[in-house]
């Protein structure tokens, strides 16, 4: 059985097949800020939506990043992912540089998690 939650006409922003919980990309709300101010905004719109989905960062499998100016931003993000990141149990990752859907964003991040 699939579960979608936060359904618009173009996505979903939850979706949930068998214990497995696929999020849609997370993009930063305040796009004025530089790349820590927007990571730090993605990763706290992802803990409010692990949320509703009964996950946290605990059960990530996999972290899908992408930033706009890789050279530029990687370490800054670094900074404060590897603060948030569970020491634990980090997720296997991938970090890319991607063209953006806005000019201002700087980062999204792609989650894969399991229910807790």
């Amino acid at each position: 059985m699939i579960t979608r939650k936060i359904v618009g006409s173009r996505m979903s922003k939850i979706v949930e097949h068998n214990g497995v919980i696929y999020f849609a990309g997370i993009v930063p709300n305040d796009k004025t800020l530089d790349v820590k101010g927007q990571t730090l905004d993605v990763l706290n719109i992802a803990k409010e939506l692990f949320e509703q989905a009964n996950t946290d960062k605990e059960n990530i499998l996999r972290a899908e990043i992408y930033l706009k100016d890789i050279d530029r931003d990687f370490t800054d993000f670094n900074e404060i992912w590897d603060n948030w990141v569970s020491k634990e149990n980090p997720p296997a990752r991938a970090c890319v540089q991607a063209s953006m859907s806005t000019p201002q964003t700087l980062v999204e991040i792609i989650f894969t998690n399991v229910k807790k």
